[in-house]
């Protein structure tokens, strides 16, 4: 089975991609289950299902969605495998700019929207910086200009990575990264597989429930700034 790690910020199309992405894929007779991973709540999977395609839903809750996703993924993997699955598509929830959620050896895929503005690539690390495809939504909204002088900045913060622009509504563009997806490497087990980025890390008294606010309270890995 093939797999394919998919994240990016909040709000930026990773769903309508995936979708008309694995709709693209089934056409071609591979069968394309999705993982999805959220925070607290999701009627994605309803979207999924709706197109026949397999779908599994993981809610973080409390924890952090990329720690919650590491923790879950070979099992997500295995799930796939008694659905029969060709290619299990894991998409993650929205998430903040640090986070670095692929694996190596496994397809990864970062997906930002040109509506972010042109100095988003700068702000967002490993999830972009260290993607294999670059996927750009809703071109279709802003001008030509815009979207080159977007897809250069991706091209700055990702020299290696390929950048695909995609129309998540009427899925132009969808084909060409399916096309992409049908030459990731073929995988029985993630176990002793490796990050291809560290997690961001912080063990301190706000991460166990502590919700005071004051240095009395505050314990673990705490970092502070520095007004000399």
């Amino acid at each position: 089975m093939q797999l394919i790690t998919v994240a990016g910020p909040p709000s930026a199309g990773k769903t309508a991609v995936i979708l008309n992405i694995a709709k693209s894929l089934q056409a071609d007779g591979i069968t394309t289950g999705v993982v999805k991973f959220d925070c607290l709540s999701t009627q994605d999977q309803k979207l999924y299902e709706k197109h026949g395609v397999p779908v599994k839903t993981g809610l973080a809750g409390n924890l952090c969605p990329d720690h919650f996703f590491v923790t879950n993924i070979q099992d997500c993997l295995d799930w796939g495998f008694k659905q029969r699955l060709d290619m299990l598509i894991s998409e993650s929830a929205g998430l903040c700019n640090r986070c670095s959620p692929h694996i190596r050896g496994i397809m990864a895929v970062c997906v930002i929207d040109n509506l972010s503005g042109v100095n988003t690539p700068r702000k967002v690390g490993p999830m972009l910086k260290l993607a294999d495809i670059v996927v750009i939504t809703k071109g279709d909204i802003v001008s030509q200009a815009e979207r080159e002088v977007f897809a250069f900045r991706v091209k700055q913060a990702n020299p290696g990575a390929i950048i695909v622009q995609v129309n998540g509504i009427t899925g132009q563009g969808a084909q060409e990264v399916g096309r992409l997806f049908k030459t990731a490497a073929h995988l029985t087990s993630l176990n002793g597989s490796s990050l291809r980025f560290s997690m961001p890390a912080a063990v301190c008294s706000y991460c166990l429930g502590q919700t005071r606010v004051g240095a009395d309270f505050q314990m673990g890995n705490v970092r502070k700034m520095d007004f000399n």
